[in-house]
């Protein structure tokens, strides 16, 4: 819940909520059934306290029972492939920033969104970066316009908001 009573949502494109979505059925179903057999199996040898296959068995069902919840949460309030409208920094939006000085353009673009909606391992969406709304980055921009000077960081990394605009697929 947000302070205003609000539920909050997360911003998701509809193929990383189809991808979640997946990912959850498979851990529910055939993993996590997969690794009841090994503690199963672990607990038929004996001796539990000096069982490395039933402690490694343990630990990834608690791996995987954490994961549960959180893709639960998650895909319990979510928005997907809502459009946001690319006036303010909102989830869902494709921002520029320029961490330049006046003159000097060193512009970056990235998706401002969970960072579930990353398709590879580097946190990439294509070929756009894809900073969560929790990063340092992220809670700075925050309502952001074009124009903007946003500063954040420990070491009071300043930018300007330079391009907002919703994300196409």
């Amino acid at each position: 819940m947000t302070t205003d009573g609000a539920t909050a949502t997360t911003w998701l494109t509809p193929e990383a909520h189809l991808r979640l979505q997946a990912t959850l059925e498979d851990m529910t179903g055939p993993i996590r059934a997969d690794i009841v057999k090994k503690i199963s199996a672990a607990r038929d040898e004996g001796d539990l306290k000096e069982n490395g296959g039933y402690h490694a068995a343990k630990e990834e069902q608690g791996k995987l029972e954490a994961r549960i919840k959180q893709l639960t949460a998650l895909l319990r309030d979510v928005r997907v492939g809502t459009v946001p409208s690319g006036d303010v920094v909102e989830e869902g939006c494709v921002v520029t920033v320029d961490y330049g000085d006046p003159g000097n353009e060193d512009l970056e673009t990235f998706l401002y969104a969970n960072r579930e909606n990353a398709t590879d391992e580097g946190g990439k969406i294509g070929s756009l970066d894809v900073y969560s709304p929790d990063s340092p980055i992220g809670l700075a921009l925050a309502g952001h316009k074009v124009g903007d000077e946003v500063t954040f960081g420990e070491r009071k990394i300043k930018v300007v908001v330079t391009g907002i605009a919703p994300y196409t697929s």
